[in-house]
């Protein structure tokens, strides 16, 4: 799945058209480095969001198409910083 569209579907970020703007900017890391939206997210991806003033760092436990508003926080583990 793409970058953009798992961060739109796991609730991390709440349109998708803000994280690919994201994305473009260079505020979204995965493992360390910076990725485009079209990064197919994979289980055990690190990500590191930068967006506000706090970044949020999470690890990917799962990439479902779909997720009701119950699942999404179980597609990702919050990391502590």
């Amino acid at each position: 799945m793409r970058l953009d569209k798992y961060l739109k579907v796991s609730r991390i970020i709440k349109r998708r058209t803000v994280a690919n703007e994201a994305c473009d900017a260079g505020r979204i890391l995965v493992n360390g480095k910076p990725e485009r939206a079209s990064y197919a997210v994979k289980v055990g991806d690190k990500l590191e969001i930068q967006i506000g003033t706090t970044p949020l760092k999470a690890e990917v436990t799962a990439v479902n198409e779909y997720a009701k508003k119950e699942e999404a926080p179980l597609m990702y583990k919050i990391l502590n910083n």
